[in-house]
């Protein structure tokens, strides 16, 4: 089955097509970095209009580069969930629009579930095992039993990790995006990852076990500098970013490693854009007697591909959406189960 995945929830114009699920004969993403850049950030009205301008050339470069027509395509996966809303609605109004010129089925994709079957997409992976979902919108720590069946233990109950890197970054001027901006200065030669001190909030009791809050690590980072400071070393921006990102990573490893003792599960599957990250790659990698499995660099951040993998999925036992499927900001609440 040959499923189109079309991915627009944020600043990533991206469409994949991919076979039965596994194989992708193309991923083409439009990326709008430099666009956004002067703003040291997303800003919504350009994102959706540059999906506008720019979602049909992805399409037919998308198809192109496949070695396959349109005629070809089975089915059609698109998220629809969580994101910015316009620019969600772009590209659900062209995967609906060309479901009905076609006749064939389509289906909303939740793109949190698909960032954890990224690696679904390179790897041969066994269920159940631990989920770590971390992105510039979203962290969450899960139990995965299949690719719709999650079950959450642990979220952040305010900032996620990399929206903390991208406010990080601009207070600082950093560079954008922020999460490769600190990740680079942090692996910097003479970068010291002990300069500063900063706190990770005790939310280690009771139904927070394996929740997260990044709120008060970026306020100290931005607000409360000297708080924290060893005293000799120097604040440079190196410096700053190597501490900041060691407690930001910290903070998840932690949790994870709580989760694993906890469930007995030893294999973590991460997805998102922090999964780039090259020291939350290096701990859990490290931790023992525990397999983590990483998606590419391409696959980390936002892209078709995932959308059509999942899809393929829904699609192939019998689920499809109806033209009346809307596009929505916020995460579809998964069943928590912990603690």
């Amino acid at each position: 089955m040959l499923v189109m995945g079309i991915e627009s929830s944020c600043d990533e114009c991206a469409i994949s097509i991919v076979e039965d699920g596994r194989r992708i004969l193309s991923n083409e993403i439009a990326s709008q970095i430099d666009i956004h850049r002067p703003y040291d950030g997303v800003v919504p009205e350009i994102a959706s209009r540059m999906h506008t301008e720019w979602i049909l050339s992805v399409a037919e470069k998308a198809l192109e580069s496949a070695g396959v027509s349109l005629e070809q395509i089975d089915g059609i996966a698109v998220t629809n969930r969580p994101g910015l809303v316009g620019s969600l609605l772009i590209g659900l109004n062209f995967a609906k629009g060309l479901a009905l010129a076609r006749g064939i089925p389509f289906v909303g994709v939740d793109h949190i579930r698909a960032h954890l079957y990224a690696p679904h997409l390179e790897y041969e992976i066994e269920y159940p095992y631990l989920g770590l979902l971390v992105s510039g919108g979203h962290t969450v720590i899960s139990k995965v039993e299949d690719f719709d069946t999650i079950q959450v233990m642990g979220a952040t109950i305010d900032d996620a990790c990399g929206e903390a890197f991208d406010k990080v970054a601009k207070h600082y001027k950093l560079g954008y995006p922020g999460g490769v901006a600190i990740d680079t200065l942090a692996g910097s030669e003479g970068a010291d990852p002990r300069a500063f001190s900063f706190p990770d909030p005790s939310l280690h009791k009771g139904k927070h076990r394996y929740d997260v809050s990044y709120s008060g690590l970026k306020t100290a980072v931005i607000n409360q500098l000297d708080q924290f400071w060893d005293g000799t070393s120097e604040k440079s921006p190196e410096n700053i970013a190597a501490s900041f990102q060691r407690a930001a990573i910290d903070m998840l490893v932690r949790r994870v490693a709580r989760a694993v003792k906890d469930t007995g599960l030893h294999r973590i599957v991460a997805g998102g854009g922090v999964a780039a990250n090259s020291l939350l790659r290096s701990r859990l990698k490290e931790m023992d007697g525990v397999e983590a499995i990483f998606p590419s660099m391409g696959l980390c951040t936002d892209n078709g591909a995932m959308i059509a993998g999942i899809g393929y999925h829904y699609l192939k036992r019998g689920e499809h959406s109806d033209f009346s499927l809307n596009a929505y900001p916020r995460v579809k609440r998964f069943r928590k189960t912990y603690p």
